[in-house]
This record gives C-alpha cells, structure tokens and sequence, in this order.
C-alpha cells in the first residue's frame, strides 16, 4: 500500500533532501536596490522564511532586455551576484534551500524600463491588454518586436549565463519561469504565438524554445537543478490558448525527459480563480516532484499531499504574512493577513515586521 504523505514529510529534490513539502512561491516584492541588486532588506525577509522546505526567490531577469518592473532584483551583473549572496548565506545560515526563479518578462515590459528606450520584445507583434507598471507611473503597453529566429539562441545564452551566476551566487538550484504571461510562456501559447517559423505552430514548435533553454541550462549546471513553472490556464498578463489541455500535457511530457528536480504548476486562473483543467493529466505525464500553486490553505494542501494530487505545495500570500508559515501549520496557530498596500515597493514595513508566532 502506498504510504500517504503531510505537508510535513520530507522529500527528495534533485540531490537534496527538503524537511517538508511547504514551499515559499516566487512572489515579486519590487524591493532591489539600485541596480536592480538585491540588499541586506531581501536578505532578512528570506532568512526569516527558511523553515520553508524550499524557497523560491520572487522572479529575477536574466538581462536587461528581460526588465518589466521597477526595483525587481537581476542576475546578469557582478553586482547582483553578490547582492544574492548575502540571500542565500543568511537562508542557509538558517538551514534553509532555495532556488532562484530565472525571468525574461517579453513582451510585458515598456521602453522606459528597456536598454536604449527599445521596444520590448515577444515571439509576436501582439500587444497585450492593459498597463506596464514603470518609475512614471503605469503607462499602456506598446506593441513588442517580434524576435527574429537567429536571436533565439541569444535569448538561451541569457538564461545559461544567469543560471551560471545563480549557482555563483550560491543557490541551490534554479526555477525557469515559463508562466504568468512571460517570454517563455508567451511561446508556449498560441494566443500570443503566431510564428511561422519552427518556434510557432503546433504545440510542439510553440514549445521549442523552453526545450532550448531547458537543455542548455541543464547542460551547463545540471538537470538536478533546474526545475520549470507554467500556468497553464492563467489568464494574468492577457494570455489564452485554443487547447491549453492538450498544449501543456504536451510540455509536461516533453519536461519529462529532463529528469528536474520538480515541475511547478499554477492551478486555475490566477485572475478569476476559475479552474476548468484536469492537472492530474498534467501530473501523470511528469514523472518528478510535483508542485502545486493555488490559493491552498493547510487543509487543501494537506489533501492534496495525502491523495497524491501533489508532492510539494508552494504558498504565495500566506507566507508575506506569515514568515514562520511552517511552525503555524504544526501548531494549528492563527494566521496573520497580508497587507496588500504594501504588497510591492516600499521598505521593511509589510516585509519584515510581520511578527513570528508567539
């Protein structure tokens, strides 16, 4: 009989042996110092979480071309490599892991926020819906350039080069963030991918640049530490796709192959809530740790976990709130509400001062 697991067993990732399966989400803080390096501040809000099974860091671009927002933290610059070193020493001072999610935003960026004031790039001319946040304030988005085919394995080398540095930095291993309206997920749906050459189509060749960038990072610091999050299903940042089922059954098998250390996966829509999806499907084709994301409480994770519906559970506000999430799960302890005005920007009020449990 197949042992049934709480969000409290340990787990096997990659070459490491996590304490439980309650994992920090990658949320972004807009709290980088100039430079877009992160600071002693970011240093103090992930240590005081590092009783997390793994952290995984808000999201951080591979450069500058791969900017969307203001004060997001980098990995493309000597200066944020060691910006995120005093990250990963004090999490694992603490006994923590963590990973660094690897970002290239495409298309939903601003010329005030690109190298030169340049347009921001996707695999499309399609502008999406709604507004870029920028230092002035929130401006409309503009239409991308559409990336040519011979600028693709440019894009690959950004992602390896900052998987590099991540692993300088000391992290224990990287996320590739394939979701939520980004580059990397902009390819995979056909709302936002109307290619016509091999990087657009069918699922397959809408795919073909996360398999590019998965491979190479993989090669260069090894498929144990690498892992991939998509949002199949997330409409944020304006995406659609005509067969999401079939499309990301397709990634899943094909992320397959790598051996991760986990596939990450947004449940639902991150904007309705709405969830129409069988993830099992995308589950049964990955053959990895499995995390879940969305919206969980302790008693959905914990049933998720128990039915085998998710190795992992990654928790987003809970843990803004709640830096000691994991004690309060075991304790059965009330939880703390985020305070969404101080959600993004801003300094250590609604970052640091949320009182651990007494």
């Amino acid at each position: 009989m197949t042992k049934q697991h709480t969000l409290f067993d340990s787990i096997k990732i990659g070459p490491y042996t996590l304490p439980n399966r309650i994992v920090m989400a990658p949320m972004t803080r807009n709290r980088a110092a100039e430079g877009n390096v992160p600071h002693a501040l970011n240093a103090t809000y992930y240590q005081q979480r590092a009783s997390a099974g793994l952290i995984i860091t808000e999201a951080s671009q591979i450069s500058p071309q791969g900017v969307g927002y203001p004060a997001t933290p980098g990995i493309h610059s000597a200066e944020q490599v060691e910006g995120w070193k005093r990250v990963t020493e004090a999490v694992h001072e603490k006994g923590g892991h963590i990973f660094l999610q690897l970002w290239h935003v495409g298309r939903i960026s601003h010329p005030s926020l690109q190298p030169d004031g340049q347009l921001p790039v996707a695999p499309s001319a399609i502008k999406p819906a709604g507004e870029a946040v920028t230092y002035q304030g929130m401006q409309a988005f503009v239409e991308p350039r559409a990336l040519a085919t011979d600028e693709l394995p440019g894009i690959v080398d950004d992602y390896v080069s900052a998987a590099r540095n991540a692993m300088q930095a000391g992290f224990n291993g990287v996320e590739i963030h394939a979701a939520n309206g980004y580059l990397l997920d902009q390819f995979i749906r056909d709302g936002s991918n109307q290619r016509s050459d091999r990087y657009g189509g069918n699922a397959e060749h809408r795919a073909r640049l996360l398999n590019d960038v998965v491979t190479a990072v993989c090669d260069a610091i090894g498929n144990d530490k690498v892992a991939v999050r998509l949002s199949p299903e997330s409409s944020f940042n304006d995406m659609r796709d005509s067969d999401a089922q079939n499309t990301f059954n397709y990634v899943a098998e094909m992320l397959n192959g790598f051996d991760l250390a986990y596939l990450h996966v947004l449940e639902g829509d991150m904007i309705s809530g709405t969830r129409s999806l069988d993830y099992g499907q995308i589950k049964q084709r990955f053959d990895g740790p499995y995390m879940a994301n969305a919206g969980y409480d302790y008693d959905s994770a914990t049933a998720a976990i128990k039915n085998s519906q998710a190795d992992l559970v990654a928790f987003g506000k809970l843990y803004i709130s709640n830096p000691d999430l994991v004690e309060r799960f075991r304790a059965g302890a009330e939880l703390a509400v985020a305070d969404q005005a101080t959600f993004y920007g801003g300094d250590e009020k609604g970052y640091t001062d949320y009182a651990l449990m007494k």
